[in-house]
């Protein structure tokens, strides 16, 4: 019996198996081996088996395959409704405030809801991508959800690194941004929002002291207003009336008070101490969740690279078996 162990290849297209053909051959009774041979040689049986190797069969995929593929399909899936949550937040944050009216459209590259909604339509359709592409197992999806994945982790690590090379200036940066949100309290509801949000959970008030919100045009001393030389009632140390109503007068006349009175009525300190105390004291939790979602995101791009392969073994199966 005759051997013959050969490599197959077709374009490129490389099977991940060596082919074993044995050619079975009898001998002629009459000794004439090239009678023999030719004769035999019609009659070839080809026995075609795949070898294992340590990548597996490249025909039908195994229940981790199966696994991994709809664990993609529902990561994908909640991450969408999460980006549609958003970017319905966004969308009706714009339309609440009426940012399309003609006298607002001008300034709306400067609204924060623009950049929520923004997000909220990235996150959608790459999560779209990502699901479709694996549910139907189409690998341009598939490739172009890997690809603009990647570039967005890619992204996050350039963003930590210059956020901890500028570490030195956060304080700066912290100070502006909330300088100019005091500036346009009255005049952007967001800010406003974020604004009394920080005084209230941080218990401060203003950047640096509670004077800094003389810079506010309405809050100025000089302001013709009933808000003249006050400050916004989420300074107040009990802004709430027997616990229920909101008394939006509780910081009128605040700044015109020494700090000794000023202290029963409002909160003295300003906000930049206690952000940059609460950046300190959760810099580790801060830390924990960023390296968890860049871990989810890396985790994402093996699980497509892996069903990517697979897709492609299956194509070589049914390649070779047709």
């Amino acid at each position: 019996m005759n051997s013959y162990l050969f490599a197959f290849h077709k374009g490129d297209i490389k099977p991940e198996r060596s082919s074993h053909v044995s050619y079975a051959t009898t001998d002629d009774s009459s000794g004439s081996q090239s009678s023999s041979s030719s004769s035999n040689h019609q009659g070839l049986t080809r026995d075609v088996s795949w070898t294992g190797t340590s990548s597996g069969p490249p025909g039908p995929s195994s229940w981790s395959d199966y696994i991994l593929k709809y664990l993609l399909i529902t990561s994908n899936l909640l991450f969408t409704v999460l980006g549609i949550v958003t970017l319905v937040m966004g969308l009706w944050g714009l339309v609440h405030k009426e940012s399309f009216a003609q006298e607002k459209i001008g300034g709306i590259g400067t609204d924060p809801m623009l950049l929520i909604l923004f997000l909220g339509f990235v996150l959608t359709l790459l999560s779209l991508t990502g699901c479709v592409g694996a549910l139907r197992e189409n690998r341009c999806l598939l490739r172009t959800f890997s690809g603009a994945l990647l570039l967005l982790v890619v992204v996050q690590v350039l963003a930590v690194i210059v956020a901890y090379s500028l570490q030195g200036q956060i304080v700066d940066y912290l100070r502006s941004g909330m300088l100019t949100a005091m500036v346009r309290y009255q005049d952007d509801l967001d800010l406003r929002f974020i604004t009394d949000e920080i005084q209230t959970g941080l218990q401060c008030c203003g950047a640096d002291t509670y004077r800094d919100w003389e810079m506010n045009v309405y809050f100025n001393c000089s302001a013709p207003g009933v808000q003249a030389c006050g400050v916004p009632p989420s300074c107040c140390v009990d802004p709430l009336e027997n616990g229920t109503v909101w008394n939006s007068q509780c910081g009128v006349g605040a700044q015109r008070l020494d700090e000794f009175s000023a202290q029963s009525v409002i909160f003295l300190g300003g906000c930049l101490g206690g952000m940059s105390r609460w950046i300190d004291q959760n810099t580790r939790a801060i830390g924990t969740v960023a390296v968890i979602l860049l871990g989810v995101q890396i985790i994402t791009l093996f699980i497509t690279e892996r069903l990517l392969q697979r897709i492609q073994r299956g194509r070589v199966w049914h390649y070779m078996n047709s």
